[in-house]
């Protein structure tokens, strides 16, 4: 099949090429190459066809209709992530993941496409969801970043139920493995943790570290969508996590070094774990890879975080001054089941 990805050269795009090329797919990578790793993979992308593209930019439109003509099967994961920065530039986080994905859709619309699969976020469910969390939990966006990854998967599921496009939304929880990001804003926990492991310093624990997440090796996140292409249903929405949750200290512990500690951060939930029967049911998946097989395979390449920025108390303090200004406090529930 012919097969677009966008954001194709970012860490969960790039390992869904790997795989869409190894069963002899026809890839086209869309990517603006404005974060991630991308200088190493323009190199490791020269067998496939590469388009460097903005998706929110209007100027593109016609384009991006001209790109999709052909092609069967349209895996969008192009967008911006973290919190900090969604706070503090709401606009861009609209554009890009709101207005970039209307721009595909409706590329996609015109060419018919066979299928359109979304990348979503579970952060949409807020930081007080009903544990374990399943697809009809209340949305409760509590930053920017979420209700853009929200509104773009509304977006995605009028268009299946209006204009008949087939269409999927996957909401990520927390994805890791290699290629996650290694550069820019303050974010994701392994790559702070990694960091922090490479050049001995201590690990930097939000509150107290008992906080759970629901962590998903990204290899077992490709197999999802890769079965996705055949077995997901039209129209529906599925959570894609483990359906563990983990502590922050769990992660610390295994990872191994000293740890310090800094203030619980508003907006962010006590716990998180994915209620999956829907997506085992559905493709027949489960995901395979243990968090401790998953963090001794990061450890075996822990030189990939050797230039990553290391976070201490100080620079997490002012990198999220905005984070503390604009969110408040609220009580997390933290029962088994609530």
């Amino acid at each position: 099949m012919k097969i677009v990805v966008t954001g194709g050269a970012g860490f969960i795009g790039s390992n869904l090429v790997d795989q869409l090329t190894k069963q002899n797919h026809q890839v086209i990578v869309l990517d603006d190459l404005s974060t991630g790793q991308k200088k190493n993979l323009i190199k490791y992308y020269r067998k496939i066809r590469f388009i460097k593209i903005d998706l929110s930019n209007e100027k593109n439109i016609s384009k991006l209709k001209k790109i999709l003509k052909g092609v069967d099967i349209v895996y969008h994961l192009a967008g911006l992530a973290d919190i900090v920065p969604s706070i503090e530039n709401p606009n861009r986080y609209l554009k890009v993941n709101v207005s970039g994905t209307l721009n595909i859709l409706n590329a996609a619309k015109i060419n018919n496409i066979k299928k359109f699969i979304y990348a979503a976020s579970a952060s949409c469910y807020g930081a007080n969801p009903k544990y374990p969390t399943d697809e009809k939990n209340i949305i409760k966006t509590e930053y920017p970043y979420a209700l853009s990854k929200n509104l773009g998967e509304k977006l995605v599921l009028h268009w299946e139920k209006v204009y008949k496009l087939n269409a999927v939304s996957f909401r990520f929880f927390n994805v890791y493995g290699p290629r996650s990001r290694t550069t820019g804003a303050y974010g994701a926990v392994f790559g702070v943790f990694l960091a922090q492991k490479f050049n001995n310093r201590p690990f930097t624990i939000v509150g107290d570290g008992k906080q759970t997440r629901d962590f998903i090796h990204v290899y077992d996140v490709v197999k999802a969508l890769v079965l996705s292409l055949k077995k997901a249903k039209s129209g529906e929405v599925y959570n894609l996590g483990s359906g563990i949750e983990t502590s922050v200290n769990q992660i610390a512990k295994l990872i191994g070094g000293k740890k310090t500690f800094v203030p619980r951060r508003p907006g962010e939930p006590s716990r998180s774990i994915a209620n999956i029967n829907k997506i085992k049911k559905d493709l027949k998946w489960k995901p395979e890879i243990s968090i401790k097989k998953g963090i001794s395979m990061l450890m075996s390449n822990l030189d990939d975080w050797k230039d990553a920025p290391v976070w201490t108390p100080k620079k997490i303090k002012n990198a999220t001054k905005v984070w503390f200004k604009y969110l408040k406090y609220k009580k997390n529930v933290s029962k088994k089941n609530n």
